[in-house]
């Protein structure tokens, strides 16, 4: 959608207002009913319905009346509500043209008071070319609903982080100045993407600090995931910047290796292609010791030392959760292969549970081709039977289980033994009662006469023989 701030000029504050509480009823609702929007925006004599019409013309809102009546956000909707906050901050008076545009965000050109031009990057995710964000990025964690505009505003804000951060530590990234919902401000680069660039002077310099940078990043805990030519920008000067963040992960990232090994292939195939570079493969039985930049050896990931900086725990960085930091201490304390024994002997557990509620199944059947009448005195006594023949197939693996443990002596607990005990016992019951079928006729019971009170005699007649 084409952003048009010539809209934003003749909007009032009670429009400002009325989208203020769409976005706040969207916390909760896909679609904000329009009761509710007008509960939270309090304007008077009903004024919300004329506000939410003028909105709508200006496609700011979005309505829905397949199941109630009501509205929702649309992403120039949520651009204006951005801008205006940032206006009202004093980072920028003006917007100006759009200069970039991406799968995941818009880049326009906004003016400070004072004349200085700024970039502004709004993202947009969701847009048909690259609608697979919960599998390509971790803006969700563990949530499992999610919308646009929430995911738009996690990858702003993620950015915003690294952004601050790698500037700290000295990397070449813009300078970032605000963010505000799905809107990132930062400095303007002066310079053009490594993509567009046809000729340069040094590209053997050039190639070896874009990998510099790649083992910088790992050796202070971060790994890109997406450091190719659209990403870096060059100057006049052959100074090279690096955009583009949302996606960078940890070190400690199960996956961390394969991205490290995917950025420094693309770098590789790039200048190989567009500056003629030549490269001597490395020989995989040569042990390599340090990380070479040169031209005849590649940067090894399992050999960079990750003691420069830890800013995958400073800023939570993808693959670097609590959960996951758990699994690896204890992999490192071998805890892990202990878990997959356990797990082998509830897989044999799991097997001499099923073979016994098929017994107890096939007991259950010839019990019941043995009835002679289905009286409810037999069923009492089928009850028990089946009752006590459960309770000795439980002892039974009570007692196997027990001595199997007792030869193992592996010092397993008394209390998880107990747990899955009651767990086969329970279950050879439920089996038990599932397995359990009546073949009585519900007319046996009732003469209703008729053809059913004739077929109810012969049955009791089949049943007498």
């Amino acid at each position: 959608m084409k952003l048009d701030v010539d809209v934003l000029r003749y909007l009032s504050r009670e429009d400002f207002r009325v989208l203020t509480a769409v976005e706040m009823g969207m916390r909760n609702h896909e679609v904000v009913p329009s009761v509710l929007i007008d509960r939270i925006a309090s304007l008077k004599h009903g004024g919300t319905y004329k506000v939410l019409k003028n909105l709508l013309k200006h496609k700011l809102l979005h309505h829905d009346a397949s199941k109630y009546d009501g509205f929702r956000l649309t992403y120039l909707g949520y651009d204006f509500l951005a801008i205006k906050t940032m206006v009202n901050r004093g980072v920028f008076t003006a917007v100006g043209r759009q200069i970039g545009v991406g799968k995941e965000s818009d880049i326009f050109e906004v003016s400070h008071e004072d004349g200085t031009i700024m970039a502004m990057k709004l993202h947009r995710l969701g847009r048909t070319s690259f609608r697979a964000v919960k599998s390509k990025r971790d803006y969700l964690r563990h949530r499992n609903n999610y919308n646009w505009l929430y995911l738009s505003r996690l990858a702003a804000l993620k950015e915003y982080a690294f952004m601050k951060a790698l500037e700290e530590h000295g990397f070449p990234v813009p300078n970032a100045v605000d963010c505000n919902r799905h809107c990132v401000v930062m400095s303007l680069v002066q310079g053009y993407p490594l993509v567009q660039v046809k000729e340069l002077q040094n590209p053997e310099v050039i190639f070896e600090t874009i990998l510099g940078l790649i083992i910088r990043l790992a050796e202070h805990g971060l790994i890109h995931c997406d450091f190719n030519e659209f990403n870096i920008m060059i100057d006049d000067d052959e100074k090279v910047t690096m955009i583009d963040f949302p996606q960078m992960v940890s070190v400690s990232h199960r996956n961390a290796q394969m991205y490290f090994d995917r950025d420094v292939e693309c770098i590789y195939k790039f200048f190989g292609k567009r500056f003629k570079l030549t490269f001597e493969e490395q020989d995989d039985n040569v042990d390599v010791s340090e990380v070479d930049t040169d031209e005849s050896s590649r940067p090894s990931f399992s050999s960079i030392n990750k003691t420069a900086g830890f800013l995958d725990k400073e800023l939570a960085a993808s693959g670097f959760t609590r959960k996951e930091q758990d699994e690896i201490e204890r992999f490192i304390e071998g805890d892990i292969e202990e878990d997959a024994g356990d797990e082998g002997e509830g897989n044999e557990d799991n097997g001499h549970e099923s073979e016994l509620n098929q017994t107890t199944i096939k007991d259950l059947d010839s019990l019941q081709l043995k009835e002679e009448e289905p009286t409810s005195s037999h069923n009492k006594e089928d009850r028990i039977e089946v009752n006590q023949q459960t309770s000795e197939a439980s002892q039974c693996t009570e007692s196997e289980s027990a001595s199997d443990g007792e030869e193992e002596g592996e010092g397993e607990n008394d209390t998880q033994l107990v747990k899955s005990l009651t767990k086969q016992r329970r279950r050879a019951i439920a089996a038990a009662h599932r397995g359990r079928k009546n073949y009585a006729s519900r007319n046996s019971y009732k003469d209703k006469g008729g053809r059913s009170s004739h077929n109810s005699k012969i049955q009791k007649q089949l049943n007498s023989w």
